[in-house]
């Protein structure tokens, strides 16, 4: 082929292509780098999470308190004579003091952990990510919500920012940051595996119902500390893993964070957890019973009675009615309208909606604390 050939029937046109490739660049700007270019967006993910860990792990505290070994919380943990026969006398020393972590949630030094992270343990102490150590204070703490609120005196601390749990996709990346078996602090990372977990039925929780499920590995001494979004963000507390004798289960639970800090607000303020109150009793809504009223599903709840005494009778709730949400969150059932109130405190007004009639009705209720009469409804 002669050079003149070459250039008439590739050059030419090759560099026509580039001119105009160029040209519709200039033009259409937005199109750079959308060719054979790797996704980078949120659904990706970063290719390190070394920034959200530097932004949460200041705020994750290892929680100890000298107690003898067959009294440690993880003694019946079929790990547990592994791991000491196999640890230095330094090592089970450290192990004998470790009971579990926590996480500064408040610059002037309020601290979140498990209950049973520090029952029956006498001057709890931690030690920070920096290695400053110091003695806490327990503020109170709430059994059945499996949590405690600690309070240390040392300048300069670092609090976790707090993310929005109720945001949370199954999906989503998210990591654990704790002190297992007493090590140091360590890292974990799997994704969020379900919301609003209902655990009644198996052991693990009793009045919480909206558990934050993770397959991010939740060890022993992991409890009380965070588990975060893949920006560092708080979403829940660390609590525990649904077969507690199994070395790992890749089923992890946390308390969400809005949970979480409720309880804690309750306890600073009123020295216990004080639950929300509407005044209602309600059922939740069988396929015959949403078909007899002509609703297109089951998602909500019928109101069987309401307290004369209590907010949803002053906003002008009725039996009958069919509470769909509160505020924004749908309740699907009485499980999520019992999740729902746990975030709730008196004083706070709230927005109901609900059905009655077939009309697509809200209104407006001020929360108040259950009477001493009431008994809670059954989890």
């Amino acid at each position: 082929m002669s050079l003149q050939r070459f250039v008439q029937d590739w050059a030419i046109p090759a560099v026509i292509g580039l001119a105009v490739a160029a040209a519709l660049l200039l033009v259409f700007p937005h199109l750079r780098g959308t060719v054979n270019t790797p996704a980078t967006g949120a659904a990706s993910g970063p290719v390190s999470y070394a920034a959200a860990v530097n932004l949460a792990g200041p705020a994750v505290v290892n929680v100890f308190s000298r107690i003898p070994l067959r009294n440690h919380p993880l003694a019946t943990h079929p790990l547990f004579p592994y791991f000491l026969n196999r640890m230095t006398p330094l090592e089970r020393e450290r192990l004998q003091q470790s009971l579990g972590s926590g996480v500064i949630v408040s610059e002037d030094g309020y601290l979140l952990t498990n209950f049973h992270v520090i029952s029956g343990a006498e001057q709890v102490s931690v030690v920070l990510a920096d290695g400053r150590e110091g003695q806490v204070s327990l503020v109170g703490a709430s059994a059945e919500f499996d949590l405690a609120v600690l309070k240390i005196d040392l300048p300069n601390l670092t609090a976790i920012e707090v993310g929005d749990p109720d945001q949370a996709q199954v999906g989503d990346v998210v990591l654990a940051i704790g002190n297992p078996w007493g090590v140091g602090q360590t890292v974990t990372q799997g994704i969020i595996s379900a919301t609003e977990r209902d655990l009644r039925n198996t052991g693990v929780g009793d009045y919480l119902q909206n558990f934050l499920q993770t397959d991010a590995a939740i060890n022993p001494g992991n409890s009380g500390g965070a588990l975060v979004d893949a920006h560092g963000k708080l979403l829940g507390i660390n609590t525990r893993v649904l077969d507690q004798a199994a070395s790992t289960s890749g089923i992890s639970f946390a308390i969400p964070s809005n949970i979480a800090l409720k309880v804690m607000q309750d306890i600073i303020e009123f020295g216990r957890v004080v639950p929300g109150w509407l005044g209602i009793d309600a059922d939740n809504l069988n396929p015959k019973l949403a078909r007899s009223l002509n609703l297109p599903s089951t998602n909500g709840v019928i109101v069987l009675g309401v307290d004369k005494r209590g907010p949803a009778h002053q906003a002008g709730l009725k039996p009958g009615d069919v509470i769909t949400h509160i505020n924004a969150t749908p309740i699907n059932d009485g499980v999520h309208g019992y999740a729902a109130m746990a975030t709730l405190r008196p004083g706070e007004v709230v927005t109901i909606t609900y059905i009655r009639k077939g009309d697509i009705l809200a209104t407006r209720a001020v929360v108040s604390e259950r009477p001493d009469d009431v008994t809670a409804p059954a989890p």
